[in-house]
């Protein structure tokens, strides 16, 4: 994801050019950025807002790259929020947040929080007009979702409703100590946390909480602002044992009831990004999409 030469040159050999706003001809979800400072948002706004009756959910996404690659403005993350705010329907937030190493960890985690805080004040037309804050939600996968597991446990303190529900596609979380069949050497260890040492060079280490959210003396997991949380595992992901226990760990404190587990066999890291189309991603979206209305069904 990152090619770091010893001038200090940096490269992204696997970004490729953004995809501009606009409106979709598969979807017809209509999107717009709007720059806010340091970090900016896209925003989706489905064809359904212009003929249902009552506002819609918000969705609130942060996307993945390990801290240091990707944009809201990627082919692959544009296509899926157009996918999922049609689906739904539900307007999209979908973040755009300063990339490490040039803006090293907290920045990422600040620019979400304040992007949260936009949301939820409701400065947008499109959020205030159509958009229901009662029934706003958070997803984000890989490194985004363990952002969004950071703002769930630091929900702005603003006048409105606790989040309605968080999703969580293959996160990235680590420890020191291995859980299932994570390797279990230490150089086995190290590797799975490397990236999130060079993001933030000023992490107390794989145990720092908001890595490892179970580590001994991270807040408890009962702080979430939400009501319920969704958690998306892959088979062949790494991660997937610390994806289960993550679920349980939440399950532990706030009743299985309030936790969803999806485990996709067969298939591996945010695959539903690279094969959209497969019949394992449009689960996994019918099971999203679930999730987000089972309060209005």
């Amino acid at each position: 994801m990152l090619r770091v030469y010893k001038s200090g040159r940096l490269e992204r050999p696997l970004d490729v050019p953004p995809v501009a706003p606009g409106l979709d001809a598969a979807t017809g979800v209509d999107s717009k950025d709007v720059h806010l400072g340091d970090y900016s948002a896209r925003l989706y706004l489905p064809p359904a807002a212009a003929t249902r009756d009552g506002k819609l959910p918000i969705i609130v996404y942060v996307h993945g790259g390990g801290f240091v690659a990707e944009s809201a403005a990627s082919p692959n993350y544009h296509r899926f929020l157009n996918l999922l705010a049609a689906a739904c329907p539900a307007v999209g937030v979908s973040v755009e947040y300063r990339l490490a190493p040039e803006h090293p960890l907290p920045a990422a985690y600040d620019d979400c929080l304040s992007a949260l805080e936009w949301v939820l004040s409701a400065a947008d037309p499109w959020v205030s007009v159509h958009g229901d804050l009662g029934r706003v939600f958070l997803a984000g996968d890989s490194a985004g979702a363990n952002i969004c597991h950071h703002l769930a446990m630091h929900h702005p303190e603003v006048p409105v409703p606790r989040l309605r529900g968080a999703v969580l596609i293959h996160p990235w979380f680590w420890g020191s100590e291995a859980v299932g069949g994570e390797a279990r050497d230490p150089a086995g260890r190290a590797r799975g946390a490397g990236l999130w040492m060079y993001a933030c060079p000023g992490t107390t280490g794989m145990d720092d909480p908001r890595m490892n959210p179970m580590a001994p003396g991270a807040p408890g997991l009962e702080r979430l602002a939400c009501d319920r949380v969704m958690v998306c595992a892959a088979e062949g992901d790494f991660l997937r044992w610390r994806c289960r226990a993550y679920a349980e760990a939440v399950a532990a404190v706030r009743g299985q009831a309030a936790v969803e587990l999806l485990e996709t066999e067969g298939e591996g890291h945010v695959f539903h990004l690279f094969k959209p189309e497969c019949d394992k991603a449009k689960e996994m979206l019918d099971r999203m999409v679930a999730f987000v209305n089972a309060d209005t069904a």
